[in-house]
């Protein structure tokens, strides 16, 4: 018959079984780091190189006119990070996956994936918006805010630290929005400084 470890040793994998099929597991520790590092060069090149650094919420329909070739510049430069950090993500996670003997692509990743994309989506059209208007000094906080969203709904389906990194932006984008003349500074912090301190903690706690 089983003893009591047993028993325990039972239980204990089949929560490991539940946990596999309805959370994503595969998230990398230095795509986070990679991530960080993109978003620094980024906001380095946007605010040395296009001379991008809003410091009010709104501009003239003269002013705007000023900064319109900066800013088309700085949201090829912004998309450009997106596609490398997001690039980065699927490689190390299907590597993950890929050693674990798992599929990347699943039912838990299409949630996953659902979770993040209403907050992006809704943040992305009313960026569109903002920017149409010449509300140029909110651009920064609310791509912190809807990505914190997006990172907070989305971690129903995967680990609990992606909530916590989720509220951190959140709560700078907030701060950021108060202090719009510091905008680029709390971006840089936010999608650089925090994903890089996130990432190692990742690392060390589930990649080794």
């Amino acid at each position: 018959m089983k003893n009591e470890k047993d028993y325990i040793k039972d239980i204990t994998e089949i929560r490991s079984m539940m946990e596999r099929s309805s959370k994503f597991l595969f998230l990398s520790g230095l795509a986070g780091i990679i991530a960080g590092i993109l978003a620094l060069s980024g906001a380095f090149i946007a605010y040395k190189v296009f001379n991008f650094n809003p410091d009010r919420i709104s501009y003239s329909s003269m002013e705007y006119g000023d900064l319109f070739a900066s800013l088309m510049s700085v949201i090829l430069l912004a998309i450009a990070v997106l596609i490398l950090a997001l690039g980065t993500a699927i490689i190390l996670s299907y590597r993950k996956s890929y050693r674990r003997g798992e599929k990347l692509w699943n039912l838990t990743t299409k949630r996953l994936l659902a979770s993040l994309a209403v907050p992006l989506i809704t943040g992305g059209l009313l960026l569109l918006v903002l920017i149409s208007n010449g509300l140029i000094g909110l651009v920064a906080p609310f791509t912190l805010i809807f990505y914190g969203l997006a990172l907070f709904s989305a971690g129903n389906h995967t680990l609990a630290e992606v909530r916590i990194l989720g509220i951190v932006e959140i709560g700078l984008g907030l701060i950021s929005s108060y202090f719009v003349e510091y905008g680029l500074l709390i971006w840089a912090l936010g999608f650089g400084v925090v994903h890089i301190v996130y990432g190692i903690y990742m690392h060390y706690k589930y990649d080794r």
